[in-house]
């Protein structure tokens, strides 16, 4: 007989616990200790034993071993998860533009012909829930001071209210609420901020993907010749991302088309 490599004990072990039980009297607590298994395992042994059944059991669910349950359960499994997943995006797109704006910052690569002597430069990126309109600016620096110059275009620059603006935990957006840049312009526009969880940036998932999408439809397909180049060319973009480039998350719109049928439904239907 060939036993499992898991297998804690033989039919003969088997056997002779049921044995000592029977016959001297011995204690399970006793035996599962001298046999070093649990306690469960002893009285599946003994409940065996008197039908006089030694032998090593795989498993006493069979329906488990069966490929036709098997797939069943499979698909019910994977239904749950994709209907979990659903549930999940409903609650996270937002209602209405400028409820939340997503914001982040990315180093640059340095240009062709630049040393490890020349300073960074550093990309700014906010982006609406609801719409996906995206905003965008390269600073000299990463400070609060660039991030109050960042928030300052975009208020210039959007044509709605914004009412969260969502962003890790770096000191460009959080600090001294008395004497940090940033924040006390968030509250003189009363802009309330929110912060990802410490160390899950991940959370801050459409700022994230919106600078990946950049870096590879843009910064990586571009050979810039100064950084007055790049910030035109980054200009460009942000114009193809919002009137020009579809989304799916938007029913295949483009941000832009988003914010017309949410603020002139009227005309889009008479369209």
């Amino acid at each position: 007989m060939v036993l499992h490599k898991h297998t804690r004990l033989t039919p003969l072990q088997r056997k002779e616990i049921y044995r000592l039980h029977i016959d001297e009297k011995r204690r399970v607590s006793d035996l599962s200790r001298e046999f070093h298994v649990s306690r469960p395992t002893i009285y599946k042994i003994l409940n065996r034993g008197r039908l006089r059944d030694f032998s090593v059991h795989n498993s006493e669910n069979r329906r488990f071993r069966c490929l036709k349950y098997g797939i069943r359960r499979l698909a019910k499994v994977e239904k749950a998860i994709e209907e979990q997943l659903k549930r999940q995006a409903k609650r996270y797109n937002k209602l209405y533009p400028g409820e939340m704006i997503h914001g982040d910052t990315k180093r640059l690569p340095l240009l062709k012909g630049q040393s490890t002597f020349n300073k960074r430069e550093y990309m700014f990126v906010a982006i609406d829930d609801y719409s996906r309109e995206l905003f965008a600016a390269i600073l000299p620096d990463k400070t609060q001071y660039s991030a109050k110059t960042f928030l300052d275009q975009v208020l210039d620059e959007c044509a709605y209210t914004i009412e969260c603006y969502y962003t890790d935990n770096g000191k460009e957006y959080k600090g001294n609420i008395f004497s940090h840049a940033f924040m006390r312009t968030c509250e003189k526009n009363k802009i309330e901020q929110r912060f990802t969880k410490v160390r899950r940036p991940q959370t801050n998932g459409k700022a994230e993907r919106v600078i990946r999408t950049l870096m590879e439809m843009w910064h990586n397909k571009i050979e810039f010749s100064s950084s007055a180049h790049r910030k035109n060319e980054l200009k460009r973009f942000v114009n193809y991302y919002n009137l020009v480039k579809p989304h799916k998350s938007i029913d295949g719109l483009t941000p832009i088309e988003k914010l017309i049928t949410y603020f002139f439904p009227k005309s889009v239907n008479n369209a």
